[in-house]
């Protein structure tokens, strides 16, 4: 957004505003697509959102995209807990080649690998119902608070796994713990975004979002790489400190940034105020509510469906994509590590430009858009693979420019076909959907790499994930102002 653009507008009053009869707010039970300006607390009348409000919104996503960046995927989980500074000091000694080792190591990954599950769910079975607590209540940036604290301090408590066989099980269970505390303080931050935009400008402000936790999370990245090549200054690093100190170092980032938030953004009111719902009851609403929205919002009911599906795909490019890079295009570490910086650049630069796109051409068009150009460039990554590190990086750089966009539609989009009152409980299905297809990726990965017997037949398995999801989104029947 621009220094001349001090606010975002919803759509002008019209002159019979002042004399209309008002309306009952709505209930769960109201059409969706019916009643999209009440979802944006009634846009149809002028409503002024201040930049600073959009702007606070975003910086959350800059403020917790490093625990994802950096301690899950690239840094902490990657170099250090799956590392043999967790194997028996005799095994670890051995060479990198040696069957014993190689399948120390691998016990090491399928440890952690049963834990991610465990915490995938938990996702699964809180996710919807919390963010159904929180609708009701009016409490979403209340929770939101809460479990971003939470988050800062499972990164505070990863400065305890000393690089000891015997804390492996307690670091693969904080990382646990941390990834469910993730989704579900994003299941509410999601929520917040139709009270920081307007249908006009939801697209624009649900890219901002996520390109700021692109360049959030690779800022911390580089911070990281900078201490390294500079030796951590001469400290001693024994016993995994410099990996405990990046740890804590993300927790405070989380802190810091999220004030904006916290201080900016207003709660928006409950959706059932003065109703109470136990929290096992909640699940029988859940049921009920999921009965009733494919009986009366089916859109939604299906762009849940097609969404888990192709976002497992997206999360599968950036997922394998450094292994790729590794083992099928012979990239080193310092290569991958550049690589990484870069797509993730792009990506969230691209994703910035594209929400002026989604707000222009709609939020479906920007997502069927991005899942072509994924599904063809992934194949021409495969067939023309021959052409060795340039193909990857241009290949790879386009595939990154596409991920972005497609995550910040789908939200958006979410936003405009979701149900008055039950935005904090659809984003909770939207976790929980994108966890129940989670095995899709890494599952045809496997399968064609297995069945062909080389690692850049992984691409194929991808591409074949995120077709599948744009099939599916194709035959999603979304009226024409739900992306307009």
């Amino acid at each position: 957004m621009s220094d001349s653009e001090p606010e975002l507008r919803g759509a002008p009053a019209s002159a019979s505003d002042a004399t209309r009869v008002p309306t009952p707010p709505p209930t769960t039970d109201t059409d969706a697509l019916e009643s999209l300006a009440v979802l944006f607390q009634d846009s149809t009348e002028e409503r002024e959102i201040p930049r600073k409000q959009v702007v606070s919104w975003a910086f959350w996503d800059w403020a917790t995209q490093p625990f994802n960046s950096v301690i899950l995927t690239f840094v902490f989980a990657a170099l250090y807990l799956v590392s043999d500074s967790f194997l028996p000091a005799d095994v670890a000694s051995l060479p990198d080649d040696s069957p014993v080792k190689e399948a120390a190591l691998a016990d090491l990954t399928s440890g952690y690998g049963l834990v991610t599950t465990i915490a995938g769910l938990l996702i699964l079975f809180l996710a919807p119902v919390l963010g159904q607590q929180a609708d009701r209540r009016g409490s979403k940036k209340r929770w939101l608070f809460v479990f971003t604290m939470l988050l800062a301090l499972a990164q505070f408590a990863l400065f305890f796994v000393y690089a000891q066989p015997v804390f492996f099980w307690y670091g693969a269970a904080v990382l646990a713990v941390g990834a469910v505390i993730s989704e579900i303080a994003g299941v509410n931050y999601n929520a917040l975004l139709v009270q920081v935009s307007t249908p006009k400008t939801v697209g624009k402000v649900s890219g901002l979002g996520w390109g700021m936790g692109y360049i959030g999370g690779i800022v911390a990245l580089v911070i990281v790489v900078a201490l390294t090549f500079a030796d951590w200054f001469g400290m001693d690093t024994s016993d995994g400190l410099a990996y405990r100190l990046i740890a804590v170092g993300c927790g405070l980032w989380t802190i810091l940034f999220s004030i904006p938030l916290f201080r900016n953004v207003p709660e928006p009111p409950p959706s059932a105020p003065g109703q109470s719902v136990g929290f096992f009851r909640s699940y029988v609403v859940l049921v009920k509510d999921i009965a009733r929205l494919f009986r009366e919002h089916r859109p939604t009911f299906w762009f849940l469906i097609a969404s888990a599906v192709y976002r497992d795909g997206l999360a599968g490019v950036f997922a394998f994509g450094g292994v790729l890079a590794a083992v099928a295009f012979g990239f080193g570490p310092t290569d991958v590590i550049l690589f990484a910086i870069a797509a993730n650049v792009v990506a969230g630069l691209s994703t910035i430009i594209a929400g002026r796109f989604d707000d222009r051409f709609g939020a479906k068009a920007v997502i069927v858009f991005a899942l072509t150009t994924l599904v063809l460039v992934a194949f021409v990554v495969f067939a023309f693979h021959d052409l060795g590190a340039v193909i990857f990086w241009i290949g790879g750089l386009i595939l990154s420019a596409m991920v972005g966009p497609a995550q910040a539609a789908s939200r958006s989009l979410l936003a405009r076909v979701t149900p008055t009152g039950m935005q904090g409980e659809i984003f909770g299905l939207y976790a929980t959907t994108g966890r129940v297809a989670s095995f899709l990726s890494p599952a045809m990965w496997t399968v064609f790499i297995a069945a062909f017997g080389s690692t850049i037949f992984g691409v194929l398995g991808i591409g074949l994930v995120l077709l599948l999801g744009l099939i599916l989104l194709l035959f999603v029947r979304l009226p024409k102002r739900s992306a307009a």
